[in-house]
């Protein structure tokens, strides 16, 4: 399956990719289903019934509230997320539910909105919609959100399908060995043999102006998080501290500390985490870099490095990009991106290990060096349980993306320093995070049953 650039970095709304844009974007497909066999006008009630982690942490992603926006007809890179919950209020109150965005079909909350503990052997992450008519079920499919928004309903799942795109791209690497080799055999450096593979779906000047696009609205989500204040939604009273600090640091005068004297960029990095991170999690608009629960790390690398390069233009925002997404590509092709799949490691450890390489990418690094960069913020990210107190992207999950920024640009410096060659090798480490999730127990994977999300009850 190709992968584009386009596929990892996709405009949405939070808290979560799998959990709220995957969601939305599979009660679009199955709205999209209806209209096709023209069945809109014939349904009388919608059923929604959520499995396994879709289940277990729903209510605090928004799963449910996302399922029924997509019902409605509202796509998750067009939706304003404004309207979500005053819709879904209107909804409770009438049990009348606007299907396709004109047919009102019958829908009681407490009856027709199921979260079940059961899993779906297919995948965690697992819906079933079902309409009914006068004369009962007119039709029914479920879906998988797999992880950065990728959705696959039963047929594709059981095909072995994660994507119904068949693009010949002129260099479909496998994994990042392959991807080095022909890198190396063509003479290109890995932005520009992905900007080749991209011109399979549309031309140059498309892919540029659409990156510039996607760094546009990761722009907006950092600044909107920089001026909000309050509380996140949910119930833990979590403050948002992005204002606070950002307020703090451009009245603060240098007072000799280590920290402020020396590393006054770290503040800055964390800075731009936190506020797409918080405004993730209070459900805004921002951009799945892979997913939602990892959206920080990559704007605020990048971000970085255009605050503090000499020189930066629009020509590396483009070139970021495009070799972090082949990092991406190799992590969704042989592990996950999915939390509820493999635990924190495939969403902070792959935005960390994508956003590696991109940084390397654009200080001049060689191939080999790029590899090396993603390949150490991967391995050090490695058994990354997901395990969000109350079910809600917001602890650990926020300050989990700061602490990965940092560690992306100490990795890119690293491999900066070294000449490529390592001892453990990008795809060792990602067949490795495949296998510890593999092993890990499905408490730590996006349920709320263990790890932190316990140890706060606890408390």
């Amino acid at each position: 399956m190709p992968i584009s650039v386009f596929d990892l970095f996709k405009v949405g709304v939070g808290p979560s990719s799998s959990h709220t844009v995957g969601p939305m974007q599979a009660a679009c497909n199955f709205v999209a289903e209806l209209e096709a066999r023209e069945l809109v006008e014939h349904t009388r009630r919608i059923e929604v019934e959520l499995y396994g982690s879709l289940s277990a942490t729903g209510i605090g992603h928004g799963t449910d509230h996302a399922v029924i926006m997509g019902l409605m007809g509202e796509r998750p890179d067009q939706i304003d997320p404004d309207v979500i919950v005053p819709r879904i209020e209107a909804l409770k109150s009438s049990g009348s539910l606007l299907l396709a965005s004109r047919h009102d079909v019958a829908f009681d909350w407490q009856h027709d909105m199921r979260l079940l503990e059961e899993s779906l052997p297919q995948h965690p992450n697992a819906m079933r919609l079902l309409a009914h008519g006068d004369d009962g079920e007119l039709y029914s499919n479920t879906y998988y959100s797999v992880g950065g928004g990728f959705v696959i309903d039963e047929t594709q799942a059981e095909e072995g399908q994660l994507d119904t795109d068949h693009t010949e791209i002129p260099y479909d690497f496998q994994t990042g060995d392959e991807l080095l080799r022909m890198c190396h055999e063509h003479g290109l450096r890995i932005s520009e043999l992905m900007l080749e593979n991209e011109k399979a779906w549309r031309s140059e000047a498309e892919i540029r102006e659409g990156l510039l696009t996607i760094w546009a609205a990761m722009q907006a989500c950092i600044k909107k998080g920089m001026e909000a204040e309050g509380v996140l939604p949910g119930g833990l009273n979590v403050k948002r501290r992005a204002r606070n600090l950002h307020q703090r640091m451009l009245a603060s005068k240098d007072d000799h500390s280590l920290i402020a004297s020396t590393m006054s960029a770290m503040d800055w990095v964390n800075l731009y985490a936190l506020a797409v991170n918080e405004e993730n999690a209070a459900g805004g608009r921002m951009v799945t870099a892979p997913t939602n629960g990892a959206a920080g790390i990559i704007p605020a690398v990048l971000q970085y490095y255009m605050q503090f390069r000499q020189g930066a233009c629009e020509r590396d925002v483009v070139d970021f990009l495009l070799a972090a997404a082949a990092v991406g590509v190799l992590c969704k092709k042989n592990a996950s991106i999915s939390g509820a799949e493999v635990g924190c490691q495939g969403e902070v450890g792959s935005a960390c290990s994508m956003a590696a390489a991109g940084l390397t990418e654009v200080m001049g690094g060689s191939v080999d060096q790029v590899e090396n960069a993603a390949e150490i913020g991967l391995e050090h990210n490695l058994g990354l349980t997901c395990d969000p107190v109350g079910g809600l992207v917001q602890v650990p999950c926020i300050e989990r993306n700061a602490i990965a920024s940092v560690k992306a640009i100490n990795a890119a410096q690293m491999a900066l320093r070294g000449d490529g060659q390592h001892f453990i090798s990008l795809d060792k480490v990602i067949r490795t995070m495949r296998d510890t999730g593999a092993d890990m127990q499905e408490k730590y994977k996006e349920t709320s049953k263990g790890g932190l999300a316990v140890s706060a009850i606890e408390c």
